[in-house]
């Protein structure tokens, strides 16, 4: 068949590509090393942060634990930390990876990833049965044309100012998947931009428990929506006119040492069922065919969230960076292995398919022309008995663990970013403080809660912990609550929380943080043999959160139409995502059924009620 590339490139292209001179991994070379901070301050920080969990008699004790600490082991450990950092770009970076992701042995498609709903149903693509699959060839060719961009590295540099920040974790988008171990999970990642050579150009469909592999580049073109939606619609005739498949991907919903040995027997069984694997491994993405119908309104996101976090088993590869799943009446989400990328990759994808969408009002507005595509291969596994009872058994805690989560997810309507800023308050620590006062008033204390701040400053940077319970917060919160505290003396002490605030926000991002360098220390004693150190086992330690033990883990997802969601830290906890927008704010909420005393619903309106009575403080308190 004769084939003109001007009509192809112009496809790829389609004035979509905000392109730039800039290329997307060239200031990877000239990042800063992530610092290791001063013993002494990272000390004094922590010791503040558990000051809201403490009596007197309490912080004293812990008081005496850290100077110890300061002046014998600890400051041993912090020399041969900084010798370890000497001879790296980033000495938290594998430890990181390890201790928070690869050696995690709970079930991580539920309990590590993150997942959320596509923005479109607020403006094209409202639920409609019918479009499911049209749509969907939409939404995949605009995902492969960021991927096309990625490889040509046009993807924008993140900056802040001038200031260029790490975009490693963008490599881990496409192409990437763990891979789990007996002791410890890997990550395996076949994507490489154009100029490192060839990367996989396949992507993988889960359907009704089956798999299918097609290219989406047919001699040297992506495929146009129109290809794209021949072959979704072939897969989903095909699913929906004969048996399920044996749903080989519930699988990827176990424990990691049990999927580790199930996979293990897997391909012991017959050779090709690693070909078949390692197809799934390195596709560009998964792309997930639900048969259910999420509700969604552009207030009410609760179910559409719960559906893209714990939704059908059989049909999302847990370990894949990226799966992109369609709904039945034509909305759409995603859900993604933690372990590879922070969720702000996963918004830059989702805002630049939003906006491509939006741009072109839901439609393809290019040739209707279907070039003469090879169909989709089936991958077919090799299974027993045994394979589809370690299939029944995941499927069957994965439901069971799934069925106990309380998902809520509302968007805040009466005002948004643009009256918070009028009254010179920062957005991301207006809803921090909401929520430490909604925590305060539903539990009657305070929440130690781990915020999200980021580290890509730095080279390889990902993350560090904000500790958002701050003694400022606290005074706020009780004052809030005291009928005798005048206005006034409310309205001082919010602010002093949110200057507060802003300062740690500010550290944390400039590696200033403590909690990566205490576990950079922890780690270190046990490296070298020695016993852990009193400070981690001391209560206050795991009572002010330290050790993963925060009841409120959150993170701003961002200023732009991405929600997203993660389960609580702690059984008796709550995850708790928003986005910030200049009308409105959206918050997602999580909550285990089985802790009585959480309740996921009565939080997040006490966090709107917060809101209010913040602005009112504002607004009402004249000096």
């Amino acid at each position: 068949m004769e084939l003109q590339f001007p009509y192809c490139d112009c496809i790829m292209e389609n004035q979509l590509a905000k392109s730039t001179e800039e290329r997307t991994f060239q200031y990877q070379d000239t990042l800063p090393s992530l610092p290791v901070p001063s013993l002494e301050e990272s000390l004094k920080k922590y010791l503040e942060s558990v000051k809201p969990f403490a009596n007197e008699e309490e912080y004293k004790k812990t008081d005496e634990i850290v100077q110890k600490f300061q002046n014998g082991i600890g400051e041993k450990l912090h020399q041969k930390l900084l010798e370890k950092a000497k001879g790296k770009r980033n000495w938290l970076e594998e430890w990181w990876l390890n201790v928070a992701y690869l050696d995690v042995r709970i079930p991580s498609q539920l309990n590590v990833n993150f997942a959320g709903p596509a923005a479109h149903f607020e403006h094209y693509w409202p639920p409609k049965e019918g479009t499911q699959l049209e749509r969907g060839s939409i939404i995949l060719w605009h995902n492969l044309n960021y991927w096309q961009l990625l490889r040509k590295e046009k993807v924008p540099v993140h900056k802040v100012g001038n200031t260029p920040l790490d975009m490693n974790q963008f490599r881990m988008l496409f192409s990437t998947c763990k891979i789990p171990g007996i002791t410890r999970d890997s990550i395996m990642s076949y994507f490489r931009t154009e100029s490192e050579g060839r990367s996989p150009n396949h992507i993988a469909v889960l359907c009704r428990g089956r798999v299918f592999v097609f290219d989406v580049i047919h001699e040297g073109c992506l495929m146009t929506p129109p290809e794209l939606l021949r072959q979704l619609t072939y897969i989903h005739k095909k699913c929906h006119s004969e048996p399920d498949g044996p749903g080989i991907a519930a699988l990827t919903s176990e424990e990691r040492t049990r999927w580790a040995k199930a996979r293990e027997y897997l391909i012991s069984l017959d050779p090709e069922n690693l070909i078949s694997l390692e197809k799934i491994q390195s596709s560009l993405l998964v792309y997930s065919i639900e048969d259910s119908s999420p509700y969604v309104t552009p207030e009410d996101y609760s179910q559409i969230t719960a559906m893209a976090l714990i939704g059908d088993p059989t049909v999302r590869w847990g370990d894949k960076s990226y799966n992109l799943i369609s709904f039945s009446n034509g909305v759409f989400g995603s859900s993604c292995d933690h372990a590879p990328f922070d969720a702000m990759v996963l918004v830059n994808i989702s805002y630049y398919v939003d906006e491509n969408i939006f741009e072109n009002e839901g439609r393809w507005k290019g040739s209707e022309k279907v070039r003469d595509i090879p169909l989709p291969e089936e991958l077919v596994f090799t299974v027993d008995e045994k394979v589809l009872n370690d299939i029944n058994q995941a499927k069957a805690q994965y439901l069971k663990e799934a069925s106990d989560l309380q998902i809520v997810a509302h968007a805040f309507t009466s005002f948004g970013k643009k009256l918070t800023k009028k009254q010179q308050l920062h957005p991301d620590t207006f809803i921090q403080l909401a929520l430490q006062l909604a925590y305060y008033r539903l539990h009657g204390r305070p929440g130690c809660c781990y915020e999200t701040a980021m580290t890509r400053y730095f080279y390889h940077g990902r993350t560090e912990t904000m500790r958002s319970c701050t003694l400022e917060a606290v005074r706020w919160c009780q004052s809030m609550q005291d009928p005798s505290t005048s206005l006034h003396e409310q309205q001082q002490k919010m602010l002093q929380a949110f200057t507060k605030h802003n300062k740690l926000m500010k550290d944390c991002s400039a590696g200033k943080g403590f909690d990566r360098h205490l576990l950079g220390l922890l780690l270190i004693a046990k490296e070298e043999g020695l016993p852990v150190p009193e400070l981690f086992t001391d209560p206050l330690f795991s009572k002010s959160g330290g050790g993963g033990n925060f009841v409120l883990s959150t993170s701003l997802v961002g200023y732009l139409r991405v929600q997203g969601v993660v389960v609580p830290m702690v059984h008796n906890g709550y995850g708790f995502f928003y986005h910030i927008r200049d009308d409105r704010f959206v918050v997602a909420c999580t909550a285990w059924k089985s802790c009585p005393e959480t309740d996921a619903e009565k939080l997040v309106q006490l966090t709107f009620h917060a809101f209010h009575d913040m602005i009112q403080l504002m607004t009402t308190a004249h000096l």
